[in-house]
Formats: structure tokens, C-alpha cells, sequence
């Protein structure tokens, strides 16, 4: 079992615009994060996790690569489709797979996209929904 924390939260409101840092979100059971365009009963990809250590190897800061959740502690490219993360007291979220990088890393920084391939975190639904918290413990189960 590894165990870590939330560093960070961000919500993607509006295609094509920079993410909203935030202290709190809710996870919505079934949906994703309340207000995150990827929010939705019939996305599969309605939580992106990322982990903090993967952000520092290519110098990037936390959002950059569009992540909901910031993780410290936790090697997501460790993980896989099944596993269940679990943040703070209630959240519960089921892996889905990893996250394939997009041409939008690139205009992140040139090369970023063939750089950071397999290592842009893993997306999720969400089981069970409440409260998530920076700074709230996170820790997954095979």
C-alpha cells in the first residue's frame, strides 16, 4: 500500500483556459469534481491525478498539466486500471488508466509531449464522493 497527501487542487472550468487552484473540492459519486468541465455520469475520464514528484522532474508546477489532484507520496506510474485511491475520510476513486499526453503539452513546453509519454498521471471516477481537502492523506489499495 503506498500512502501520501494532496498538495494541490485544481478545477477545469472552461475548455482551453488555465485551471482554478483551489483549497477544496467536491468529488460528485458517479460524476467528478463539481464545477470540472470533465464532470459527468458518462465520462470515464472525470478525475485526473498527478503526482507532485513526476511535476518536479519536468519543472512544472502544479495545474500545468491539467491534474484535479496533486499528490505527494504516491508513484502513479506504479499503478494501474482497477486500483482504488482513496483521499481523506470519504472520497474514494477507482483508476481508470494512465492519462495519454496530448499536443497541449507542447505548447506547454516543445518536446514535453514525447518527454512526459506514460507519466501524466492516471485518470479516475468517482465511487464515493465528498469532501477533498489539501493536505488530506491519500493512499492506494491493489
Amino acid at each position: 500500500m503506498q500512502n501520501g497527501s494532496v498538495t494541490a487542487l485544481h478545477i477545469a472550468r472552461i475548455k482551453g483556459t488555465p485551471s482554478d487552484q483551489v483549497n477544496t473540492a467536491v468529488a460528485l459519486s458517479g460524476h467528478g469534481i463539481e464545477g470540472d468541465r470533465s464532470c459527468n455520469p458518462d465520462n470515464t475520464r472525470q478525475v485526473l491525478v498527478m503526482d507532485q514528484e513526476t511535476l518536479t522532474s519536468f519543472d512544472l508546477q502544479a495545474g500545468q498539466v491539467k491534474e484535479n489532484i496533486t499528490t505527494a507520496g504516491i508513484d502513479l506510474s506504479q499503478t494501474q486500471a482497477g486500483q482504488v485511491l482513496f483521499v481523506g475520510d470519504d472520497v474514494t476513486l477507482e483508476l481508470v488508466g494512465p492519462c495519454i499526453a496530448c499536443g497541449k503539452m507542447n505548447a506547454i513546453r516543445e518536446g514535453l509531449l514525447d518527454d512526459i509519454q506514460g507519466q501524466r498521471g492516471m485518470l479516475a471516477v468517482v465511487i464515493n464522493g465528498g469532501t477533498i481537502n489539501i493536505g488530506d492523506s491519500v493512499r492506494i489499495e491493489p
